[in-house]
């Protein structure tokens, strides 16, 4: 369910600016990536120069929707499911410098100025409101899946001993960036367990029947 999550949101994120960026600006819709941002200091991960980097950098459990009854009633009985697990994601989106010559540092700005616009526009995302989206027509991804997929987004601000713990644990140089957390992503395990219907009730040895 988060990859799910990301893409819908990586998706959507890579149309807006695709049709908004600034006149002269080169990228394009692959250049909005989910990535490890951490990984951009490495040999081998050149690719990450130039870009808008979605990273998942943290996972935190709703704890006002901890408490749900795990009981469910069915016309055959009492069921038994698992509590879904509901969690905020906090995501970080860095917009990455160009190599080379040129006022790369600007055209960052400008490419994360339309990340704050687009969510500052568009804060609940479903796949019904999302049409630029590929989960839609993914036979892999489960129907129930993208039905239950709705994601509220917020900016999530941090103070400057947070931002420099940060970038110092992604271990490398700090680019444009802001950071938002993500509500909810729901996780769950279909396994379930049936109690009959209660027929009948025995209280010291006499039978009380119930139809």
């Amino acid at each position: 369910m988060i990859g799910i999550a990301l893409k819908l949101i990586r998706d959507e994120l890579s149309n807006y600016i695709f049709q908004n960026k600034r006149t002269g600006d080169s990228i394009t819709e692959d250049d909005i990536i989910l990535h490890n941002i951490a990984l951009m200091e490495s040999d081998s991960q050149a690719d990450l120069n130039n870009k808008v980097v979605i990273t998942l950098v943290n996972t935190e459990e709703e704890s006002t929707l901890k408490n749900k009854s795990n009981i469910l009633k069915t016309p055959n009985g009492i069921k038994y499911v698992n509590s879904p697990v509901f969690l905020n994601l906090y995501v970080l989106i860095s917009s990455t410098l160009q190599t080379g010559l040129g006022d790369h540092y600007e055209t960052a700005l400008n490419r994360l100025s339309l990340v704050i616009r687009f969510f500052q526009t568009k804060r609940s995302f479903t796949i019904r409101n999302s049409p630029f989206t590929t989960i839609s027509g993914d036979a892999n991804i489960p129907q129930e899946t993208k039905d239950e997929l709705k994601l509220n987004i917020e900016l999530y601000t941090l103070t400057f001993e947070q931002i420099n713990h940060l970038w110092g644990s992604l271990g490398g140089k700090q680019v444009p960036f802001a950071m938002y957390k993500i509500r909810l992503v729901s996780i769950k395990e279909n396994a379930t367990e049936v109690a009959p219907v209660i027929e009948e009730l025995v209280n010291d040895q006499t039978v009380i029947n119930t139809n």
